[in-house]
């Protein structure tokens, strides 16, 4: 089904289709995850046959799968495109989350559409737009505010999605070139080279150091936990979690962590309903600090931030744990706020890196008013660890216990069921209702017997017909619409139970309408400008066509065309280095001896070889990262410039 207007969807990513069967059970509403190509993923894909199984599991659950078709096309792509998308909606898979326009010029099955992040969806008028040409869901950009996201909402019916956790590009998503510059590889087509995530040195026009070797392009990840009733009001309606790269334990954790969220938001907000069927129980204690990350930030929900970047380092610090108190020839003692296991990974800093220890084995001391206190032989021969001495605060990023727990069942879903118990002229008739109103109806043969025992026998049925086991379902109410008490065998009404049980989850699934590709507004909707340069992506004759058919009369190609041969910005962003570090006018005005640091333009990031120009948009209040593509790449056939065939596309993935 469409999201409706009080439905709010807690969509989790998947790697793998197993990985996407437990966020569903961890409480996801809807999964996204890669098929066999043209995700901006390229190691996260997937085969057809393993998606339509974790469609069918989902659609048990009435939550929804969406499968990434977010990269740009070459011409030589399409018609295998094209059959993919086939595939893919003969699978049932309920949407496709696109970037490239070309698609929709294709002979496409009625399959629904999400426009994805990567269309760079920050404007009233893109939104606008989008939802007009036929898209059913609209992913916000990452850098929009509440008043901005409220703004859209007023002006869209299409819901609204955006990104509540997890790793932040620095640039808006689909305008970065950086990777495809300086490596060939394209982060619009799914091979980035995290060119943000290196150490860079910041110099000012007369060539003075601001910063020296720190992480200037990366950022902290995202979290939004605080702002889940803001973006609710605002108009979000799709909560959405990064990390189709992500292990199991981080799909799990994240995914109940913002399930408790929801969950607690919707008892006091009945006006709101959970978009998928069910309830759900965690075995365990959700904590977003045990997964890896760089610090949290809620990014600019609530406007621009002093403190969003990681610059220190891009690695995962992890969860304070206590203090080195004492050092041994071969162990190191440790007050701690919590308990240790065997194989935790510990870490501290090292001047501006971490170090890292891994804790071989472990003995409890003891404990006093401190904490607890722990002994720990590392792994690593104590000469090696450089810097460690008493007072050292000590981190660990590797929690083994928890850890341990998350490989193992960690949460249940089920879908309450009503049962009643009739007759009928050859024998038992069991009846199943959901919560969602969807019935079945099974029969048993058998000869009735009038029970001895009529009570116990009673008894009997109720419990029988209530133990539901590892099913799917949880009993509501159990009635016994019997004329007297029968006995029944307990292999008779066990089998009964079992056969309706199966009948029910087949009457669920035959019962899913999956609705079809929104229709495109009549008159077709004109793009918002009638010029589009290489930040358009538009990198075949079906983009180009779709747009020409919108009003666009001149259209630049993509970048990875490789037709811009000079400096252009590379990067774009809402990250501003100046603001970093207190060199924005806005910040200066007025404040002595400021000002001339501020107009020391232009500003310079060099990292190794790269060497690249910082130019500041103030109005819109952006930093572009400019630069020029390497000669090499420049004349170098563009990615997939090639005639398709199957084993070619194959042999290709790992570099689209």
């Amino acid at each position: 089904m469409s999201l409706l207007d009080h439905q709010l969807e807690l969509l989790a990513p998947a790697k793998t289709a197993e990985i996407g069967r437990e966020a569903i059970l961890h409480g996801a509403d809807a999964v996204y995850i890669g098929g066999p190509a043209f995700g901006a993923r390229h190691n996260a894909s997937n085969p057809i046959e393993d998606i339509a199984g974790l469609v069918e599991f989902a659609h048990r659950y009435r939550a929804r799968i969406f499968v990434t078709f977010n990269t740009i096309l070459h011409d030589a792509e399409l018609e295998a495109a094209r059959k993919q998308i086939w595939d893919l909606y003969e699978a049932g898979v309920d949407a496709l989350i696109v970037q490239d326009m070309g698609l929709l010029e294709l002979d496409l099955p009625p399959i629904q559409l999400h426009a994805s992040t990567q269309c760079d969806i920050r404007t009233v008028d893109k939104a606008r737009f989008l939802g007009g040409v036929g898209f059913s869901q609209l992913v916000l950009a990452r850098e929009l505010t509440l008043d901005q996201i409220r703004a859209v909402r007023a002006a869209v019916d299409t819901p609204l999605e955006y990104f509540v956790h997890g790793a932040l590009c620095v640039a808006f998503s689909g305008q970065c070139y950086i990777s495809h510059a300086d490596t060939g590889r394209s982060a619009n087509r799914g091979d980035c080279s995290q060119a943000c995530r290196l150490p860079y040195t910041l110099t000012d026009g007369q060539g003075r150091v601001v910063a020296y070797e720190k992480h200037l392009l990366s950022m902290k990840d995202n979290d939004q936990s605080r702002n889940l009733e803001a973006l609710v009001d605002a108009g979000i309606r799709s909560f959405k979690i990064e990390g189709r790269y992500k292990d199991m334990g981080y799909v799990k954790n994240i995914t109940g962590h913002y399930r408790r969220l929801l969950d607690d938001m919707l008892e006091r907000r009945p006006e709101f309903q959970r978009a998928s069927s069910g309830s759900t129980r965690l075995l365990f204690t959700p904590d977003v600090d045990k997964n890896f990350h760089r610090g949290h930030t809620d990014y600019f929900a609530q406007g621009r931030q002093p403190d969003i970047g990681a610059f220190d380092s891009p690695k995962y610090v992890g969860v304070e744990l206590g203090t080195v108190v004492r050092l041994g020839a071969d162990h190191i003692d440790l007050v701690t706020n919590s308990s240790m296991a065997n194989g935790d990974g510990l870490n501290y800093m090292l001047k501006r890196a971490t170090a890292g220890i891994q804790a071989n084995r472990v003995e409890k001391l003891g404990e006093d008013a401190e904490g607890e206190r722990w002994r720990v032989f590392p792994n690593e021969h104590m000469s090696t660890l450089a810097g460690l001495k008493v007072g050292t605060v000590i981190h660990r990023n590797r929690d083994h216990h928890w850890e341990a727990a998350l490989t193992k069942k960690s949460s249940e879903r089920k879908v309450r069921l009503d049962l009643a118990l009739g007759e009928h002229a050859g024998g038992l008739r069991l009846t199943l209702r959901d919560e969602d109103g969807i019935e079945s109806i099974t029969d048993a043969a058998l000869v009735l017997e009038p029970a001895q025992q009529a009570a116990q026998a009673e008894a009997n049925l109720r419990a029988s017909l209530a133990k539901l086991g590892n099913t799917m379902f949880e009993a509501g109410t159990v009635e016994l619409a019997l004329s007297q008490a029968w006995f029944v065998p307990a292999a008779v009404i066990n089998g009964l139970r079992r056969d309706a049980i199966a009948a029910q989850e087949a009457a669920r699934l035959a019962a899913w309408e999956r609705p079809p590709r929104k229709g495109p507004a009549d008159p077709a909707p004109a793009y918002p400008d009638t010029q589009l340069t290489y930040l358009a992506n538009v990198y075949n004759a079906k983009a180009r066509a779709f747009y020409e058919k919108h009003g666009v009369q001149l259209i630049a190609a993509a970048y990875e065309a490789h037709e811009e041969a000079g400096e252009v910005s590379l990067m774009i962003t809402k990250h501003c280095l100046r603001f970093s570090f207190n060199l924005c006018p806005k910040q200066a005005k007025g404040v002595q001896g400021v000002q001339g640091q501020v107009r020391a333009e232009p500003m310079t990031l060099v990292s190794g070889e790269e060497r690249y120009t910082l130019r500041f948009d103030c109005k819109p209040c952006e930093m572009h990262v400019v630069g020029a593509i390497k000669p090499g790449i420049l004349h170098a056939p563009p990615p997939s410039a090639i005639p398709y065939s199957p084993l070619v596309f194959h042999r290709q993935r790992p570099r689209t």
